[in-house]
């Protein structure tokens, strides 16, 4: 039996891995789904809120010998909290997601990247501290290839995302580089280009990164075969 900790991304919540949970679960895993900072329970608010205190978020769920997975922004803090406990982390796996670069913060690479289909679809709020998306683009760019009725929930629960955590780099890669990772690439991805996830692994050994025939959200449109990825490929 492995343990897996998901962390979402950027203006979503625990509640996007239910169906990646239960998948899991019928192949004898444990799986724990956080809630970073800023939604759920928490009331942290967004102009408090900093990376530093995701990644104590997620390293507190690592209590144990753990898989910890992040998709999209999370792979920041997956990243940063791989510094705090690397010795309960079994393997870091990057579900579409940013693979931080040493000295630079999301929004700065996100910037260097020339075709960024996230531009122009979020709208800033809480004075500018935190964003969310455009619920009419939020289907298209996240849930593509999803069921109408779950791409429409999903977008209605999308809440605002603190801005400052995206501004900064993280501070220790080295920890990370040094355990075990896995990529899993996005091939039909409206939200981080696929050129650009492939740019960011570039460098790994190939057995490392995987490509799955999905938009930005597998863990909505293709729960089993991403649940399939995560079980089979240690």
């Amino acid at each position: 039996m492995t343990r897996f900790v998901l962390v979402h991304g950027a203006c979503h919540g625990a509640w996007c891995w239910s169906a990646v949970e239960a998948a899991l679960r019928r192949r004898g895993h444990e799986t724990v789904a956080i809630d970073l900072p800023c939604r759920g329970e928490d009331n942290t608010p967004a102009r408090e809120a900093t990376l530093a205190g995701f990644a104590e978020r997620v390293a507190r769920a690592i209590d144990q010998p753990s898989v910890l997975v992040g998709h999209s922004f999370a792979g920041f803090p997956i990243t940063a909290a791989a510094a705090l406990v690397p010795g309960r982390i079994e393997q870091l796996v990057y579900l579409a997601a940013y693979v931080p670069e040493p000295g630079r913060s999301l929004r700065e690479m996100r910037k260097a990247w020339p075709d960024q289909p996230l531009r122009g679809s979020y709208v800033m709020t809480d004075g500018g501290a935190a964003f969310t998306f455009r619920a009419d683009l939020a289907e298209l760019l996240f849930y593509h290839d999803c069921p109408p009725e779950s791409a429409a929930r999903a977008a209605a629960l999308l809440c605002p995302e603190p801005v400052a955590p995206q501004e900064t780099p993280v501070p220790d890669t080295d920890a990370a580089v040094a355990l075990p990772r896995r990529y899993i690439l996005c091939t039909e991805d409206r939200a981080i280009p696929p050129a650009f996830q492939a740019t960011m692994v570039r460098d790994w050994p190939a057995a490392a990164v995987r490509r799955l025939a999905t938009s930005h959200s597998p863990f909505l449109s293709a729960p089993d075969e991403l649940a399939e990825m995560l079980c089979c490929d240690r």
